[in-house]
């Protein structure tokens, strides 16, 4: 289904939606049937959040539970001393988001043909599964910190785009029970989302804001309202600046996070999508610590405002994970 926002069209670039909304679709879908064939009946302990894949089980493993949570994907191997230093952050990192990702680890002298689908050309290599749809993530060894970054971004766009709320996680329950999908909040919403399209529509931007906040408030996986809300709050932000004003001071201090956010904002509002992009990209190589923090964010919710499915976020992320690492 098109989101009721798609009125704004003319105002932001928001080609990628659709094809969003259908993954999402088909992911909900999924569930549903998992759900009438009864399964899913219990929470995962820890332990299941890290498992060892193969081809055999690659559709049942990742692509299905893809459906449910975000799957994160490890391609390693015995001989690889990289690996040796990545493969345990990973794992600690993923049982520490609490059944919001899984991990899968794939052994590349054993799966040849996984890793020649992924077009791995090194190893260690890392890539994610999210509705069925596999985004690459970075290659080589990294730090946790900038780990963790990247996989924020990665549990944000799962919820975001898609809806995944990831699964219940007991440390009582038996190591193999089957997944139980976090619960999602019944709707619908249909009134309040309308609601904030006529606001929308009026120009009242900051009530089209409250009315997405009042879903996210009963529902915070709704990606109608997360993107509406986005949406929302950047042509809110715009309608306060002085173009003429905001743009000389972004080419006047490059340096300046705040100066260069406000012209990212105008950019995006006026269809320039990889000039806010790149603006961005380009201030984060050029910030650090809680400034480069901020501008990272911004650029996150710039990618909800285009979709995650567009080319140009795609692209985006990838230099984004090249700036940070």
């Amino acid at each position: 289904m098109q989101p009721r926002n798609m009125s704004m069209s003319g105002v932001v670039d928001l080609a990628a939606v659709k094809a969003a909304q259908e993954a999402k679709a088909k992911a909900e879908q999924a569930r549903a049937e998992a759900a009438r064939q009864g399964g899913g009946p219990g929470a995962v302990s820890p332990a299941d959040l890290v498992i060892d894949v193969d081809e055999a089980g690659f559709e049942r493993d990742v692509l299905q539970r893809s459906t449910e949570v975000p799957v994160v994907i490890d391609f390693w191997a015995e001989w690889c001393e990289p690996c040796k230093q990545l493969s345990p952050v990973l794992e600690q990192l993923v049982v520490e988001y609490n059944g919001r990702l899984l991990l899968a680890k794939i052994d590349v002298d054993a799966n040849q043909m996984l890793m020649q689908q992924f077009g791995v050309q090194g190893i260690p290599a890392v890539f994610a599964v999210v509705a069925g749809q596999a985004l690459p993530l970075f290659q080589g060894a990294a730090g946790k910190e900038q780990i963790q970054q990247t996989l924020d971004q990665l549990v944000q766009v799962a919820e975001q785009r898609f809806g995944l709320t990831g699964l219940t996680v007991d440390p009582d329950a038996d190591p193999g029970a089957a997944p139980q999908p976090a619960a999602v909040p019944a709707g619908p919403y249909d009134a309040l989302l309308e609601a904030a399209v006529r606001a929308l529509d009026a120009g009242d931007f900051g009530g089209a804001v409250q009315a997405y906040k009042n879903v996210l408030s009963d529902d915070p996986g709704n990606s109608e309202a997360k993107l509406g809300l986005a949406q929302a709050e950047l042509l809110q932000r715009v309608q306060s600046l002085d173009p003429q004003r905001t743009r000389k001071e972004a080419a006047e201090k490059p340096g300046d996070a705040q100066a260069q956010i406000a012209a990212a904002d105008l950019d995006l509002v006026g269809g320039h999508v990889e000039d806010a992009f790149g603006r961005l990209i380009d201030t984060v190589q050029r910030t650090a610590g809680d400034e480069r923090d901020t501008v990272r964010l911004r650029l996150l919710e710039l990618f909800e405002v285009v979709g995650a499915d567009d080319p140009r976020v795609s692209a985006a992320r990838r230099a984004l994970s090249r700036a940070l690492f």
